[in-house]
């Protein structure tokens, strides 16, 4: 029986096809990514195209047919793993992966039980075209041996590769203009120019980024810092220094989104001792305040709150820029006698806390080797919530005071798991076993944060402190939107919807002060920092900070999110799309567009003030820039 006669092309053309079609396949079914119309799908379509076409054809130029081969198959193993990490990054994050992430090594260790929850057998089918490629080679033995690839013919396919690029792109800036002037909505990226495209972009935006440190001199800030004198609200004075002298105690409550406050699930309350303090007669809440973060997630909002300046819209500023100078909410109460501290019971240097915090000027690192960990009390991530705030209420009877404690909360985290003994309400009925587990982790939460209370009370550290409380990031992605549209009662959860369940509940508790409100402020993370300061009496004005002081009745209710959509008190910008935030009615995009401009230019600076390390040029005690910078 004779072999079977292939074309001489044949591998590359299944190569070509078979990851095409797979590369299409997992845009429809592993991103949830919003399309809109009959042109954005023929994008999505086409846009793997060009890439696949160069990496593959480069194989052209390799006399033998066998190295053709295996480059072929080698290169169809490295784009189904780069295309797997980002759907097992989009499983947890609801995003996809980026450089700087892709080289956070240092945490891959400590994922543990998240890791193991977003894989499951089914995923092989993401390497099935190399299986293909593989059985058609060794159908191919005929080929084996030397085969001249004429120079007319490489041209000829290097120029339909890059016609097939100039269409993709002529199509995707027609449908969005300006498309890549917008690095940090990788979204709008992948489904204008691809996955493959996309990262190749991302090693020139990283590439250009770590630039701009070496090239920067300081003048950059003239620009920024105009800006920012230009757009600062005036101090409340009488709540400036309201609190001074009063320990500061801020709790990063982990996962924590507000739709759970105030609410209940099948009956059971949630919240009980949270929703108790929202109507409480010492305590602040804000019931319209939204975390920023990106990547960097819980780091990301460590950094907000420290600096009232974004995280990157391309990783963790913590591991991309722990090096940097920065004028810290920690630095600046450590020059007004507070001993700083940052209490988490995780690896010192996981996300990189340990190098970065001695940026931050953070007197003192409680990490895991400060607390007593055993497999009794811990679950998931780390140390249980409730003995995580016993042991650390004994540590601060310890510290000078006034001190300032930072400290991150863990066990209401992703894949919300408990121990049997901790659960303290029934599983939710969703088809998202997420969201069931979500409501009990947070339930295990709001009852740390009622023993927390009662421990300090207890060491005589309550009276005498300001206890700052807010969500760091969303905890139930986009991911399980269909699950959350049952739980609200919803017919679908829409991206103007999306966008309001970013909120997360701030909680500042005075004890002791009878001046307990609810405040109607739309706010972010961003406004702490100023806010925060001027209670304890801390002027802030020569601060570079893109925040306000939330309590100034010039604090302008617009909160910018980490990818460029935003929400103020009357509108909603997400999906590209300007909403009525009172109706959730799309309305016509120049309603929006002046907050659209000055998002991008917040962002824009943000990014500049961390990408140049700037704040090494700048002298915080006097606004200026630092003597000889400019000379």
């Amino acid at each position: 029986m004779k072999s079977l006669k292939w074309p001489k092309h044949s591998i590359l053309a299944i190569a070509i096809i078979a990851t095409w079609i797979k590369t299409v396949i997992v845009y429809y079914t592993s991103f949830d990514m919003e399309i809109e119309n009959a042109m954005q799908n023929f994008i999505l379509i086409i846009n793997p195209l060009s890439f696949l076409l160069f990496i593959y054809g480069l194989s052209l130029f390799f006399k033998s047919t066998k190295a053709r081969n295996r480059f072929v198959i080698t290169m169809s193993i490295i784009l189904s793993f780069v295309l797997y990490v980002n759907v097992g990054f989009y499983r947890f994050y609801n995003d996809f992966i980026t450089l700087p992430v892709l080289f956070q090594t240092s945490n891959f260790g400590d994922l543990g039980t998240s890791v193991g929850a977003i894989i499951n057998w089914l995923d092989i089918l993401y390497f099935v075209d190399i299986i293909i490629l593989i059985i058609a080679v060794k159908m191919m033995p005929k080929l084996q041996g030397q085969l001249s690839i004429r120079k007319e013919f490489r041209r000829a396919y290097f120029v339909l590769a890059m016609a097939m690029l100039f269409l993709n792109l002529g199509l995707a800036e027609t449908e969005r203009p300006q498309l890549l002037t917008r690095a940090f909505d990788r979204e709008l990226l992948i489904k204008n120019i691809g996955t493959y495209n996309y990262h190749l972009y991302d090693i020139y935006v990283q590439s250009k980024s770590s630039a701009q440190r070496a090239l920067a001199d300081g003048s950059e800030l003239v620009e920024v810092d105009n800006y920012v004198q230009a757009n600062q609200a005036a101090t409340n004075e009488e709540m400036f220094g309201k609190y001074n002298g009063r320990n500061l105690i801020v709790v990063s409550l982990e996962s924590l989104q507000s739709f759970v406050i105030n609410n209940e699930m099948n009956g059971e309350v949630v919240t009980p001792f949270l929703n108790s303090l929202t109507n409480d007669q010492d305590t602040y809440y804000l019931n319209d305040f939204y975390h920023q973060t990106g990547l960097g997630k819980t780091s990301d909002s460590e950094f907000i709150v420290e600096n009232s300046l974004f995280g990157l819209g391309r990783g963790a500023v913590f591991f991309t820029h722990g090096g940097n100078t920065y004028n810290s909410m920690a630095e600046k109460l450590g020059e007004n006698g507070y001993f700083t501290n940052v209490m988490h019971s995780n690896n010192a240097s996981f996300w990189n806390r340990d190098m970065i915090y001695k940026s931050l000027n953070i007197d003192k690192f409680y990490d895991i080797n400060s607390y007593e960990v055993t497999d009794e009390n811990s679950v998931n991530w780390g140390l249980k919530d409730i003995p995580f705030f016993e042991q650390s209420a004994e540590l601060m009877t310890q510290m000078e005071q006034p001190f300032y404690s930072r400290m991150i909360t863990l066990t209401n985290h992703f894949p919300f798991t408990l121990d049997e003994e901790d659960i303290m309400i029934p599983e939710y009925n969703s088809n998202s076993g997420t969201l069931n587990r979500y409501f009990q982790t947070v339930r295990y939460l709001d009852e740390s944060i009622k023993i927390f209370f009662e421990e300090l009370k207890e060491k005589g550290l309550y009276d005498n402190s300001i206890i700052v409380m807010y969500g760091d990031h969303y905890g139930i992605s986009e991911n399980h939107n269909k699950a959350m549209a049952m739980y609200l009662n919803k017919e679908e959860i829409t991206a103007y919807d999306s966008a309001l369940l970013q909120s997360v509940p701030l909680f500042i508790h005075v004890p002791g002060s009878g001046d307990g409100q609810v405040i109607d402020k739309t706010a972010g993370q961003i406004d702490l920092r100023p806010t925060i300061l001027h209670l304890l009496g801390i002027d802030t004005s020569n601060d570079m900070q893109l925040g306000e002081d939330i309590f100034s009745e010039e604090h302008e209710n617009f909160v910018i999110f980490r990818d460029g959509r935003f929400v103020t008190d009357e509108l909603v910008y997400a999906g590209e799309v300007c909403y009525d935030r009172a109706t959730g009615v799309e309305i016509g995009i120049e309603v929006c567009q002046p907050f659209i401009d000055r998002a991008s230019t917040e962002l824009q600076y943000s990014d500049e003030i961390i990408n140049g390390d700037l704040l090494r040029f700048y002298d915080a005690k006097t606004g200026n820039l630092k003597q000889g910078v400019l000379e």
